[in-house]
C-alpha cells in the first residue's frame, strides 16, 4: 500500500505534470539514447550503452516514486483549514526573536516545500515546534544551531 502524502491542489498538479513530462518526452528519449548506443557496436565495452541503461534505470525509478506518490495522495482542501491554530496549510507570520526580523510561511507537505517561496515542511522542526499554536502565542524551537524564538503575528490560509 502507498504511504498518504498530505498536498495541495496545486501541488498535485505540478507533480502529475512532470510525471506526464518524465513519461511523455524523457522516456522516448533515454530508450533512443540506448537504441543509438547500441548501434555503436559490442555492447561488452560500450560505456555509453551502459550509461545510458543506467540513466534509464534512475529515470524509471523516479516515475516509479512519483507514481506512488500520486497514488497515495490526498488533496488538502483549503477552505476547511482552521485559523485558529498553526495546521498544514496555515499561512503564518512570525516574528523571529531570534534574529529580530519578521518571516511569513504557508506549512506544506514535504513534497511541496521550497523555502525560497516562503513553503516550509511539516516535517521541519520549526514546522512540528509551531503546530496547534494560537496568535500571539511565543515558541521556544530547538534547530540544530540552538534555540530560536517565535512570535506568532498571524495565521490566515
Amino acid at each position: 500500500m502507498a504511504d498518504i502524502t498530505y498536498m495541495t491542489r496545486d501541488g498535485y498538479n505540478k507533480l502529475k505534470a512532470e510525471l506526464e513530462h518524465m513519461r511523455s518526452i524523457e522516456r522516448p528519449a533515454a530508450a533512443a539514447a540506448i537504441a543509438e548506443a547500441r548501434d555503436k557496436g559490442d555492447l561488452s565495452e560500450n560505456a555509453e550503452y551502459d550509461a545510458a541503461k543506467e540513466a534509464q534505470a534512475m529515470l524509471e525509478m523516479r516515475i516509479a516514486n512519483m507514481e506512488a506518490t500520486l497514488a497515495g495522495a490526498r488533496i488538502l482542501d483549503e477552505s476547511n483549514v482552521n485559523t485558529d491554530k498553526i495546521q498544514i496549510l496555515s499561512r503564518i507570520r512570525l516574528m523571529n526573536h531570534t534574529t529580530g526580523k519578521e518571516v511569513e510561511y504557508t506549512l506544506v507537505s514535504e513534497k511541496e516545500a521550497n523555502l525560497k517561496l516562503g513553503k516550509l515542511s511539516i516535517g521541519t522542526p520549526i514546522a512540528q515546534a509551531l503546530l496547534g499554536h494560537k496568535k500571539g502565542d511565543t515558541i521556544d524551537v530547538q534547530v540544530p544551531a540552538g534555540t530560536m524564538r517565535f512570535e506568532v503575528l498571524d495565521i490566515s490560509i
